[in-house]
């Protein structure tokens, strides 16, 4: 019972002739709220600025001291508006952003209506990606791991990034090039490339200590805790063993009936 499926052997189930369902939207919410807690976290310097107060680096104020780059009249762009990039949308609205862009691999290129904030409804637009990358001052990616978005975020995809702009990955760590968001990150200092990372994910997990990425200030990583809320984990565990009273192990058993009938799952990978 999961949402991603990269760590199983399509290859292999595809050979077989074996169909794979998964279980979308149970760690939706917790994952969005994570995703902007590290966009906040970064475009506000919220880890940077903290360590200054022990360590004595904090003087008398400053006008441009740790400033950050707000939401409002931003652009955020979100590769992938599967159910954890939409959740993540309507989150990031009402910090008023002046456009939300999409993208992803799905066949939909029309806008996707979120919800309505006092008299303004808020919309994703698609974009392609170099469009959303050239244009965004957010860019989350949410999108799933396979061969296609492997290293999507690599050399050639950060360098058409908005110079400042700001990169959140929740989705898998092989998504994104590592030495190539270093490379990117550490030419922040001289007014090029991206601003800040934000990653809850990474590869290999855990990240070895001795990581470059680690040295870096304006690159936030945190142990793969997308679900990693008291009711997320207790919500799993309950569908575990009160599996008839659990919309996860519901999902899977329509799955497995639809698969046994030859008929179409409710919610399928296509191999």
């Amino acid at each position: 019972m999961s949402v991603g499926y990269d760590h199983v052997d399509t290859a292999a189930l595809k050979a077989a002739g074996v169909r794979l369902g998964y279980t979308p939207g149970v760690l939706a919410d917790a994952t969005a709220e994570l995703a902007i807690a590290l966009l906040l976290a970064t475009s506000r310097k919220i880890v940077q600025s903290s360590k200054t107060v022990p360590s004595g680096e904090w003087k008398a104020w400053s006008p441009f001291w740790m400033c950050g780059k707000g939401i409002l009249d931003s652009t955020v762009g979100i590769i992938g508006l599967g159910t954890i990039g939409k959740k993540i949308a309507e989150r990031i609205a009402p910090f008023r952003p002046s456009r939300i862009l999409y993208t992803g691999s799905g066949k939909n290129t029309c806008s996707v209506p979120l919800f309505t904030l006092g008299s303004k409804l808020y919309s994703a637009e698609y974009a392609h990606l170099d469009t959303l990358l050239s244009e965004s001052d957010f860019v989350v990616v949410i999108c799933v791991l396979n061969e296609s978005t492997r290293h999507l975020i690599n050399e050639d995809t950060l360098s058409k990034m908005k110079p400042g702009s700001i990169l959140i990955n929740v989705s898998r760590g092989d998504v994104v090039d590592q030495s190539a968001l270093y490379n990117a990150l550490s030419k922040s200092s001289k007014r090029e490339g991206i601003a800040a990372a934000g990653l809850d994910v990474c590869t290999p997990e855990p990240l070895p200590i001795d990581s470059p990425l680690l040295q870096l200030p304006n690159c936030l990583i945190i142990p793969h805790l997308g679900s990693a809320t008291v009711e997320t984990r207790k919500f799993v565990s309950l569908s575990l063993i009160t599996p008839l009273h659990s919309a996860m192990v519901d999902i899977c058993i329509r799955n497995i009936i639809a698969g046994l009938r030859d008929q179409e799952m409710p919610h399928e990978v296509n191999l």
